[in-house]
């Protein structure tokens, strides 16, 4: 039985979107991709595309480029700290269930377009030195270097060691009890020493510009927060999976539904990530309801 064009760019859908969002580290922007793909798909000669996923790839990949050519000019004057667009990944996708990080995010928008392209398409998704120089417009020989610099700058930015679902998830419920009450003692007990946090309001929520380095002034920046808002913890709130890492989202008291996520590491949170930014949190809002 022959498979339609729309059957066929559905079924390479999640292969699509988990390229677009480790590009552009945002769930809305890698929609909107995938939409413009799909309009480009059907107006293609489909009949004379010997391997669809792969000319898929290649039209996301160039779009992505595209896109990343305005996105940077953006990001150096975005407004304090920019963190990727949460995804939410408690069931998720095969094609995404690896290397969301944010960690690892944040090592690819330190790379050049055609550094992230190349080293995503051969290195995540094994696509051969033929394909990603195809799809980036690029020689073999070019493409080799593009990776191995890129592989060079995030290999230090391997995810560690990973925490038990069920173990994280009750590290995010005490941390978050915690920080929203000011329990000193419990919040003691889980951070690690060198913590970081990290909170991104996008100039739209109130945030941190700049990371919080260490225990002693992540716990003054809670306590601060908790004299303002009077220590109480938000009525709807939940526990998920955000990027591979333990999270809450909850809906604050000035009306932003905040994501916080927890890189932990031998039971201690060592980075803590806080996204604010409404633009970026808007698909989570549901999770609330």
């Amino acid at each position: 039985m022959e498979i339609s064009g729309t059957d066929q760019f559905l079924n390479a859908r999640p292969r699509l979107f988990a390229a677009a969002y480790r590009m552009l580290g945002s769930v809305s922007d890698a929609e909107d991709i995938l939409q413009e793909a799909f309009l480009r798909w059907q107006s293609a000669a489909q009949d004379t595309v010997r391997d669809p996923v792969g000319f898929l790839m290649r039209i996301t990949t160039r779009l992505c480029l595209d896109q990343l050519k305005s996105a940077r000019a953006k990001r150096e004057v975005y407004p304090g700290e920019w963190l990727p667009e949460p995804v939410l990944t408690d069931d998720p996708v095969e094609a995404l269930d690896h290397d969301v990080s944010v960690a690892l995010l944040l090592a690819l928008e330190r790379l050049t377009p055609l550094e992230r392209a190349a080293f995503l398409l051969h290195d995540v998704f094994d696509c051969d030195y033929d394909e990603v120089a195809s799809a980036l417009g690029r020689s073999e020989a070019s493409c080799r270097q593009l990776t191995t610099r890129a592989r060079r700058n995030v290999q230090q930015e391997k995810p560690r060691a990973q925490i038990d679902k069920q173990k994280g998830e009750d590290v995010a419920r005490a941390f978050f009890a915690a920080s929203k009450t000011g329990d000193t003692e419990t919040l003691m007990h889980l951070l690690a020493e060198d913590v970081q946090l990290i909170s991104d309001g996008g100039g739209k929520a109130m945030a941190a510009l700049n990371p919080i380095y260490g225990r002693d002034r992540t716990l003054r920046l809670i306590h601060g927060l908790v004299r303002k808002q009077g220590g109480v913890i938000p009525k709807d709130w939940t526990v998920c999976q955000l990027n591979g890492l333990p999270a809450i989202i909850s809906h604050e008291a000035d009306g932003i539904v905040q994501a916080s996520s927890l890189e932990i590491v031998d039971g201690k949170i060592h980075r803590i990530y806080v996204v604010r930014n409404p633009d970026k949190t808007r698909h989570l809002a549901k999770l609330l309801r």
